[in-house]
Order: C-alpha cells, then structure tokens, then sequence
C-alpha cells in the first residue's frame, strides 16, 4: 500500500491530534502490514486508548482499500498489538 493512502487514513481518524504521525505510522505497519512498534509508540498507543484504537483499526477495515484483507486477522493482529504494548507499559523498568 502506498504510503499516500496510508497518510489519507490516519488524516481522516484524526490520529495525528492523539498520536505522532511516526507512531501512527508504526503501529499501522505492525497491525495491517507486517512490522514492530517501538516502546515509545506503545506507550502513544495505549496513551490513545483502547476504545479510539479499536475504532480505528474498524474504520480503516471499512475503507475499500483493505477489502481484500480478512477482518478476522486484522482484529487479531490489532488486539495482538495493543496486549504486547499494554503488557510492556504495565511492565516495570529494569534498574540501570
């Protein structure tokens, strides 16, 4: 998918106003394509909320660009992603 397209979705989810655009960007790739998020993202995503992210991750599902993409395995992914960042800010940081 073309990054223009990527950037079209976010806008119209307000994303930016709530998380910036990198992390935005990276917790997409790690949800709808294939990639990681880093911990700083994690901690933007679970500072967005558990409720916005859902519904954007149902929003872009919605959008005719991911037709050809099976909504089960997007869910699955999305709720993947959000346990593994809920589960790392949860965690309390090693002693340097």
């Amino acid at each position: 998918m073309a990054t223009k397209e990527i950037d079209q979705i976010i806008k119209e989810n307000h994303c930016e106003t709530k998380m910036g655009l990198p992390c935005v960007l990276e917790a997409f790739t790690s949800i709808f394509e294939t990639g990681s998020i880093s911990n700083k993202c994690c901690s933007e995503l679970v500072g967005l909320g558990k409720v916005r992210h859902s519904a954007l991750v149902k929003r872009t599902l919605e959008n005719p660009l991911f037709e050809d993409l099976t909504p089960a395995t997007i869910i699955e992914k999305s709720i993947q992603t959000w346990n593994n960042c809920l589960a790392l800010i949860d965690s309390p940081s090693p002693s340097a």
